[in-house]
């Protein structure tokens, strides 16, 4: 029997052995294929073959069958992923868009404070030469590539300058600006102020380096302004460095709570990150406001400050991203961030909502159903769930925006219209006290009809699959009478709909106008005047009472 026993321990071992090694082999094996096959390519094909490109291409495909955040960075693009870790890069700090009117590139919106705001450019200027370089009109070229390469040529070293050429729209003669470069940093917390005399409010977009040390320090000053309640929102916020997002729960919980682990494939991939400093406050009453795209870091924020029931977590459902990557450099200054392994939360439970592996029939990853998703629990014994993200314990759907709205948002015609306002009128009322007066609006419905801005309702879409309905049905003939009386009915009136979707088009374009003379932060303070997300934030956080029940703290 000993033998026995000993001879099944022995094979136990020997498995997992053999299958490393059938792995190892089918490894090099392939590698060996692949090469073999490029080398007959490049030495038999008719035409001369580009290496960077093909290979790339077949770097592309494999990663296509990964998820979306295992990336290879070529030499000249791995600066992008250092500014996704810093939030840092050397510029004009403008964002650059591209302009179907003027098949040019133009700037799209400049922050704050950087070199291209204080050299004086504006939005909608269009971008005629740098350096003395005409730039060209797209023409045939595709327009990513086109858009970036003028944002490319913005870019260079700290502190050196260059002239850049614009017809800004309203002026007949081209103007020519010097701007010095700067390290660009973009703001992690794009707004923090009061929301009432009690309440603070932080905007956190991402979390780069530094980004809880800011936190701390608005924290800080906004109990300096009598804040005893803080509202920190990170809705649209799609996360970052892991370590700035223990390092901001930190704030909040005592020293040497865990607050995520991680597993991968290999050992050293399994780790576990516990709060390091002293909190900052343990008793701040904290509301956390996230939605469908709070992901990654901001999921481990709120996750982990849910789980240690220190927060009211409100809004919608979020993305559910529980995957870890970490960049490895490669051969000849390339490098790569993949995914190395799956975090968990304090309750125990991982967020990841998508499986990569197992795809759907049109090659979409599938959705963790809720039925399949494990209970935890929090410390207060409260039920969690896992795999679908973070599940507010109190659900407001994100508002929704009509088709008018929608459109009117995306299109040239609102861009020219609040860069013409700008560029006609050197002030406007602080986002504070803003409100879009009745001319501005009516101005607006004037430019969009002499512009023919066109958009699409959704009951013309719901029209014309009723009438391809009936017509498959056979009955489109006995109600063409009908169908021509509801047709007319329903066709577009710019104007009326102008008039009935008022205040959400007043509110975009206020919005939109705000942003030109106060920038991002000025946005998020008149949004947070309008949010009402943000107002039962507030209204929950007066009422302590509700804040022990949602956080099942009655009996405390």
């Amino acid at each position: 029997m000993k033998q026995i026993f000993t001879l099944v321990l022995f094979m136990a071992a020997l498995f997992p052995a053999m299958g490393q090694q059938d792995h190892n082999f089918e490894v090099a094996k392939n590698l060996d294929i692949f090469n073999a096959f490029y080398k007959e390519l490049d030495l038999y094909y008719v035409d001369t073959l580009d290496a960077q490109k093909l290979v790339r291409a077949a770097i592309n495909g494999m990663l296509d069958e990964l998820d979306p955040y295992t990336e290879y960075y070529s030499e000249k693009s791995r600066e992008d992923l250092k500014q996704m870790t810093t939030g840092k890069y050397a510029g004009i700090g403008a964002i650059i868009q591209y302009n179907k009117k003027t098949d040019r590139c133009v700037i799209g919106d400049p922050f704050d404070g950087n070199p291209a705001a204080k050299a004086g450019l504006r939005a909608g200027d269009v971008i005629l030469s740098i350096d003395g370089k005409d730039i060209g009109q797209r023409g045939s070229r595709d327009a990513a590539e086109y858009s970036q390469s003028v944002s490319d040529a913005l870019r260079g070293e700290p502190g050196s300058s260059f002239e850049i050429r614009v017809q800004r729209p309203g002026v007949s003669e081209p103007l020519t600006l010097t701007i010095v470069r700067e390290t660009v940093a973009v703001p992690a917390i794009t707004f923090y102020g009061m929301a009432d005399s009690l309440t603070g409010y932080i905007l956190l977009s991402e979390y780069t380096e530094d980004c809880a040390r800011h936190v701390r320090r608005a924290i800080v000053d906004l109990k300096q302004q009598g804040m005893e309640r803080l509202v920190l929102d990170l809705r649209g916020n799609g996360g970052g460095l892991m370590s700035e997002a223990v390092s901001l729960v930190g704030l909040f919980i005592p020293k040497g709570k865990e607050v995520l682990h991680t597993k991968g494939k290999i050992d050293e991939m399994n780790q576990t990150y516990k709060t390091t400093d002293d909190p900052l406050d343990l008793d701040l009453p904290l509301a956390v406001l996230v939605n469908g795209s709070t992901a990654s870091a901001a999921e481990i924020t709120s996750g982990a400050l849910q789980d240690y029931d220190r927060a009211v977590i409100l809004g919608s459902r979020t993305y559910g991203k529980g995957l870890v990557q970490q960049p490895r450099d490669l051969p000849y200054g390339t490098q790569m961030k993949l995914t190395t392994s799956k975090y968990y939360i304090p309750s125990g439970r991982c967020v990841q909502a998508y499986d990569f592996q197992h795809r759907n029939a049109d090659g979409s990853p599938r959705h963790l159903p809720d039925s399949l998703c494990g209970e935890f629990h929090t410390e207060a014994g409260r039920v969690v769930r896992d795999g679908g993200g973070i599940t507010p314990d109190v659900v407001q759907p994100a508002d929704t925006m009509s088709a008018l709205a929608a459109y009117l948002l995306y299109s040239d015609e609102l861009f020219d219209f609040c860069n013409a306002y700008r560029n006609a009128h050197d002030s406007l009322t602080t986002p504070d006290a803003y409100e879009l007066p009745d001319a501005v609006f009516d101005s607006l419905k004037a430019h969009l009809s002499r512009a023919g801005f066109t958009y699409d309702r959704e009951t013309k879409r719901l029209f014309a699959a009723l009438e391809r309905a009936a017509r498959l049905e056979g009955t489109a003939d006995s109600a063409r009478t009908e169908f021509a009386a509801l047709r007319a009915k329903l066709s577009p009136n710019l104007e009326a709909d102008l008039d009935r979707h008022r205040d959400e088009v007043s509110r975009l374009v206020s919005t939109e106008l705000i942003r030109r003379y106060y920038y991002a932060a000025g946005v998020a303070r008149y949004a947070m005047r309008h949010d009402e997300l943000v107002a039962r934030a507030v209204r929950l956080l007066d009422s302590p009472d509700e804040m022990r029940r949602l956080l099942g703290q009655n009996g405390e």
